[in-house]
């Protein structure tokens, strides 16, 4: 942006070791994890609300940008500063303030990391099931904003139907409180959940509360291997079929198993065509009652061998390897773009066909992995983006996973989130109406259209 930013008044606000404006250090907060790079003019480490507020309330008078960041391990370019402005970072707000064993509930600021969470309500016998794959790193404001996703969302569903309460910072500085402590509210609209998924683009997320479970007694993992891509999208069809709705339900197709070994050695099949990971949990009678149907199904389908892990060591090696999928196949070529096109769970196998047929038509390098059962998969794209020919035929063939999701009745987006990725083919799924509402949803939230602008929106 060309305009002149008042770094005296963000320095008065949040205090000048928290102001950066070097360009090594604004570099460090161009990026997410895609391929995109856009350099913030300033990078601001708000330390409260009360500071978050009160750079808001600056930037709106001002019409300065500002672009809500937490770790920056989002897959949609939702986070990266494109047209400059104010890079605002909030892991410094990283306390857990309570967790709460009576409401089953805790509260945390936006910069917790979320497997920070995860062990701390364990620690209390207390379950927070939504599990993005970059625990490990993200924070709980980016999986409110992205309405992060994970594994276990195929039992437990995704970030959303955790989020009881919120703290947010409107565009002009406002603080504003939606929700509660209580798991039942239908007092007026369901403002958490519109904030939720808002990618940044409605307000600032400064607080969050989350309701809880009892934490599991028993799981039991699981991995099938197949011979074929499609016969391990039929049994991905027939266990769901079944009524067993397992934990997890993750597949990986020959490329990603290759890739991951080579990368690893976790000791995945190398003959497989594809493999399911597979977990069932409740107290001991249900969980192995549930894994011994699965296996049953596994083999009617025509699994080729399937292994139980025989203690959580040998469970957390099959998860390792899950893991590892991301990071090893961005060994391939330089440049990764990580697709969540999500169908119906009957529209599977369908969707892998296609999938299959994109990569070939366009000669890529298409790797497919992702929560199989809930019908998100990830179809990764491994390039050059400094091949221009390449990139061409890229840009091609997401397009088409995209016709293909929504033709097979489903979403551009089951957990990513839209970010400035997907925002050009947002108007063919939700239609002109649906498109023009929530446009002016945001122009009432953020009239100056200040809040994360050129995300979700096509331009």
């Amino acid at each position: 942006m060309s305009k002149t930013l008042p770094l005296k008044e963000l320095a008065k606000i949040v205090g000048p070791d928290r102001v950066f404006t070097a360009l090594e250090e604004r570099l460090c907060y161009a990026y997410d994890a895609t391929f995109m790079e856009y350099k913030p003019d300033v990078v601001i480490k708000p330390a409260n609300t009360e500071q978050v507020a009160r750079v808001l309330e600056l930037a709106y008078r001002e019409g300065i940008p500002v672009h809500p960041r937490g770790a920056a391990t989002g897959l949609s370019g939702g986070s990266v500063p494109q047209g400059g402005g104010i890079a605002l970072v909030l892991t410094a707000m990283n306390s857990i303030y309570e967790v709460n064993r009576q409401d089953m509930l805790a509260v945390v600021g936006p910069g917790v990391i979320t497997a920070d969470l995860h062990r701390a309500v364990e620690a209390e016998g207390l379950f927070y099931p939504p599990d993005p794959g970059s625990s490990e790193f993200c924070t709980m404001g980016g999986n409110v904003a992205e309405s992060a996703g994970g594994p276990r969302g195929l039992k437990y569903g995704v970030t959303r139907d955790y989020v009881l309460g919120l703290e947010v910072v409107l565009a002009d500085g406002r603080v504003m409180r939606c929700g509660g402590r209580t798991v039942k509210n239908v007092t007026g609209y369901d403002l958490c959940r519109l904030f939720t998924g808002s990618e940044g683009t409605l307000g600032v997320i400064t607080e969050i509360t989350v309701r809880l479970l009892a934490l599991p007694k028993a799981v039991k993992t699981m991995l099938a291997s197949f011979n074929n891509l499609e016969q391990s999208a039929e049994a991905i069809s027939a266990i769901m079929a079944a009524g067993v709705v397992p934990r997890t339900l993750e597949i990986m197709d020959d490329l990603a198993i290759a890739v991951v070994e080579k990368y690893g050695s976790f000791g995945l099949p190398l003959e497989a065509a594809a493999v399911l990971l597979i977990e069932t949990d409740g107290d001991e009678e249900q969980a192995a009652r549930e894994a011994a149907v699965v296996r049953s199904l596994l083999e009617e389908a025509g699994a080729s061998e399937i292994k139980i892990a025989a203690d959580a060591d040998e469970a957390d090696n099959l998860w390792r390897a899950r893991r590892a999928v991301s990071a090893a196949i961005a060994r391939i070529k330089p440049t990764k773009i990580s697709e969540d096109a999500t169908v119906p769970r009957s529209k599977i196998p369908a969707m892998i066909r296609r999938l299959r047929q994109i990569g070939r038509k366009y000669n890529l390098d298409l790797v497919i992995f992702g929560h199989a059962g809930d019908g998100n998969l990830h179809p990764n794209i491994v390039c050059d983006r400094r091949d221009p020919e390449e990139m061409a035929r890229v840009e091609k063939a997401i397009g088409e996973i995209f016709t293909a999701a929504l033709e097979l009745g489903g979403t551009l987006s089951g957990e990513h989130g839209i970010g400035l990725l997907k925002a050009p083919y947002l108007a063919s799924e939700l239609g002109e109406v649906g498109l023009a509402a929530i446009v002016d949803i945001k122009k009432a939230l953020d009239p100056k259209n200040i809040l994360n602008p050129g995300k979700i929106f096509p331009s």
